[in-house]
């Protein structure tokens, strides 16, 4: 009889960002096809813990180890071993032990390995499919990093982290029977980077739970205040994220204020950095910290903002915003990979001043917004369902569905 190793760098419980998300979900999809064991880590001992209740009945066996390696560590085994420093991040003795015990019982017949850092957990004496889940190009991220910080210290550590793991990543892919990316846009720039073909290199988009992000809901009021609000949520100790708040912060919503005085924005998500906590000083801007739900945010929000300068693969906050009903204004990066038209289903602006118009524009006008919201939403449910999304796993490692 199957059974599947499932190789995760995050626990896959609770749902509440973008990577827990989409594991989650093929989670799920994995124990409809076999019996599955979960070898993940977790960030901190109360995730891990939330994870084993959640999971362990689900599953054939359960084993999360929590990571204790600090970056600057990392970074110093990692050059020293001449290796990408992600793995370092993710390393950890005593899940490798418990991998290498589990495939040894000779019980496990299929891998599939989520995120780039948990590839370095495939045995090396392993002749059963292999399925690798890189998400996003993280190479790519890294090299964008060094663009950025081509003045700054950190320049040569994401120079150095682009290159290594750049050829970290083409060396599993050939290892593996099958790679998947979150749009088709990153499994072409791996294509491309990695010389391997499409039957080799695929894209499974992410989906949405339009029931769970559903605005016929009822939720708690949030967000009390005069003035129309925009709201962005993410992740708020993520560079990506932290860019996108502070170039909004400062520079776009005094550009929307001129026109809507009172207009407010509201920056919703767990482990706010200093930085972004700072922020809240600015006229008009809030920082929530952690949030038991974004959901009642999102049906607070007149619009849903997405100022991204770097982003990679789907943007999951967009999903859920759309599923919503809420209209929403994206850089052209944030938006790319979404199956959505700009103009019908969001707005898409990507220099500060074309970003206020579009946010003004639909805070003046109201119907406009609302059909928008309507528009998107019947997208999300005809295009991103999660079953949907997941259904080609059982083909991809030879099970049936």
């Amino acid at each position: 009889m199957p059974e599947i190793l499932f190789l995760v760098h995050r626990a896959p419980w609770p749902p509440d960002r973008g990577d827990r998300i989409r594991s989650w979900h093929m989670f799920e999809a994995l124990a409809k096809l076999a019996p599955v064991h979960v070898a993940a880590l977790a960030d901190n001992a109360d995730d891990a813990e939330s994870a084993r209740a959640k999971i362990a009945p689900l599953c054939k066996s359960l084993t999360i180890e929590v990571r204790k390696v600090s970056r600057p560590r990392a970074l110093v085994e990692a050059v020293l071993h001449g290796e990408p420093v992600s793995n370092r991040l993710f390393r950890s003795k005593a899940l490798a032990r418990h991998v290498d015990a589990l495939i040894g019982q000779g019980q496990v017949s299929h891998i599939v390995a989520f995120s780039g850092q948990m590839a370095q957990y495939l045995p090396a004496r392993f002749d059963g499919p292999v399925l690798m889940d890189f998400v996003d190009v993280d190479s790519a991220k890294f090299g964008t990093y060094a663009e950025q910080d081509r003045r700054q210290p950190l320049h040569w550590v994401h120079k150095r982290e682009a290159r290594m793991l750049g050829a970290y990543e083409a060396q599993i892919a050939r290892r593996a029977n099958t790679s998947l990316f979150v749009s088709e846009a990153e499994a072409a720039l791996f294509r491309q980077r990695s010389g391997l073909s499409s039957d080799k290199v695929l894209a499974v988009e992410n989906g949405i739970d339009t029931d769970r992000f559903d605005p016929a809901l009822t939720f708690d009021p949030v967000g009390d205040g005069e003035g129309p609000l925009a709201v962005f949520t993410g992740q708020m100790d993520y560079r990506p994220n932290i860019d996108a708040v502070r170039w909004f912060a400062a520079d776009i919503l005094p550009l929307i204020r001129r026109r809507h005085p009172v207009a407010r924005f509201a920056i919703v998500g767990r482990a706010p950095t200093d930085e972004v906590r700072a922020l809240a000083a600015l006229p008009g801007v809030t920082v929530t910290g952690e949030v038991p739900d974004v959901r009642p945010w999102l049906a607070a929000a007149d619009v849903v903002v997405a100022p991204l300068l770097l982003a990679r693969g789907v943007q999951n906050k967009l999903l859920e915003a759309m599923a919503m009903a809420r209209p929403v204004v994206a850089s052209a990066a944030a938006a790319t990979g979404i199956d959505a038209a700009p103009g019908e289903h969001l707005l898409v602006a990507d220099d500060a001043a074309a970003m206020a118009e579009a946010v003004g524009v639909l805070f003046d006008d109201r119907t406009a917004a609302a059909r928008m919201g309507q528009a998107a939403r019947a997208q999300m449910i005809a295009r991103y369902g999660w079953d949907a999304r997941m259904a080609p796993l059982g083909a991809l490692l030879g099970l049936p569905a």
